[in-house]
């Protein structure tokens, strides 16, 4: 895939993926799909969920590093600063051979434009908060980000499945 594909496809998952609501029950539920599925494909991921800044579902499972935390952190600020997921914005700085720095009025410690966080949308609402991982390859950290939510919100993943990378 090139560069342009994946961020139609990005944006085709963003559009799929919204929620009807998010109770702290929802997440909690999500985020145990999700570390269920990390622990039986032995994947060291660090899964956060939260909604409006509150964490309502945070494990750091084994093979994780001090440093993935702070990855969440950072992937979570493009998702809340840009409204896109945190991929789609690699991709497109990808595209137009930018990044984020000062003059764009960001410091780049503070953001990562790397795979792994997606948002939380609410139809009718919004996007009111994030789903991250950090652990494993960026492309590998969204794709598990978008099957999960896929299985949780009954949504078909082969249409949305982004191809190799290119």
């Amino acid at each position: 895939m090139t560069i342009a594909d994946d961020i139609e496809m990005l944006k085709r998952q963003e559009e799929a993926l919204r929620f009807d609501a998010m109770s702290d029950e929802d997440a909690w539920r999500l985020g145990s799909l999700m570390r269920s599925r990390a622990v039986e494909k032995g994947l060291p991921l660090v899964i956060d969920i939260r909604v409006a800044g509150r964490p309502l579902f945070y494990t750091a499972l084994p093979g994780t590093a001090p440093d993935n935390p702070e990855w969440v952190r950072r992937k979570i600020n493009v998702v809340m600063r840009y409204h896109k997921c945190s991929y789609r914005v690699g991709r497109e700085l990808a595209a137009s051979g930018s990044t984020l720095d000062e003059d764009r009025g960001v410091l780049p410690i503070e953001m990562a434009p790397h795979g792994g966080c997606f948002p939380i949308h609410i139809k009718g609402t919004g996007i009111v908060g994030t789903v991250t991982v950090s652990g494993i390859p960026q492309r590998d950290d969204h794709g598990f980000v978008v099957e999960c939510l896929c299985d949780y919100l009954g949504v078909d993943p082969a249409p949305l499945a982004l191809g190799p990378e290119g």
